[in-house]
Formats: C-alpha cells, structure tokens, sequence
C-alpha cells in the first residue's frame, strides 16, 4: 500500500469523524488492518488514514507501544484534552514527507480521548513517546503536519 505524501490535498484537510456504530460493526475492520500493515512495511511507529488516502478520523499506532501502555493501537475521532506546559523537542520523521527530519516541541504529557477499534469511548493520560505518536497522528487528522508544525514553532 502506497503512502500519501506531500504536498497531496486531503495530508492539509480535518478529516470526517466515524461513528461508533460503524466501528462495533467492524465496518472499518478491513481498512485497520491495511493500515497496521502499511505502517509496518512503510517503517512507522504511527499512521493516519489520510496518509493512506482516506478522508477518515483514524489511525494506527505501533502494537508494541500501545501493548507496553495498555492501550489500544487504534483511535478515531481523537482530541487532546489538556496537555501538559512542559514540553521536549525531539527530532520527528513523518512517511508522509519522506527524508524530512525535524526538531518538534510537544507537551510531555496529554490527556486524550478517541474511540478504539471497538468503538468504545477511550480517555487516558499519555506521557513520553505514547504521548508524542499520539500527537503527531491527531495533528496529521486535523490537517497538520510536521512541516507546518516546525514553520509555527520558528515564528513563535
């Protein structure tokens, strides 16, 4: 599976939310599981479904990652709720801009909140790498990718 990079449209677009219903019926079933697998062959610890061409609110994370944290490895519809002030800049890749390598400051520790899989309400605290993957992918679901974080963090 191919991976979308810049500068296509839908990696600047917020993407459409998904319903519970669709994912506790498994509608979107066939579709995670290409993203896992894209997101292993392609090298990631993270992937958003507009990465992939889908105008769809989810994405995959590492099963390792999300396995050490007891969390899933699936979200839709994410938000960060409350993220912490104190932040670490650590250099950030994305297979959308491949060869892109850049400093990113984010927020240690987030409150988050999605719907796994299942299509279960999730809310957690998340800190260190978990809290970074989980940053990076909701960015890229509201349009937002590491070239224009680091543009926003040079202005500011």
């Amino acid at each position: 599976m191919a991976i979308t990079t810049l500068p296509a449209k839908i990696l600047k677009e917020t993407m459409d939310s998904l319903l519970p219903l669709d994912l506790k019926e498994g509608r979107f079933d066939e579709l995670i599981d290409r993203m896992r697998k894209a997101m292993v062959v392609h090298h990631g610890i993270g992937l958003a479904a507009n990465q992939i061409s889908e105008h769809l609110s989810l994405f995959v994370i590492d099963r390792d990652l999300a396995q050490e944290q007891g969390v899933s490895d699936v979200f839709a519809n994410p938000s960060i709720t409350n993220a912490s002030t104190e932040y670490e800049d650590l250099e950030e890749g994305c297979l959308s801009i491949p060869g892109y390598w850049t400093p990113i400051r984010r927020s240690k520790k987030i409150m988050f909140k999605a719907l796994d899989g299942k299509g279960n309400k999730v809310k957690f605290r998340a800190r260190g790498l978990l809290a970074r993957v989980l940053q990076h992918e909701t960015d890229h679901l509201n349009g937002t990718t590491i070239r224009d974080r680091a543009r926003a963090q040079k202005k500011s």
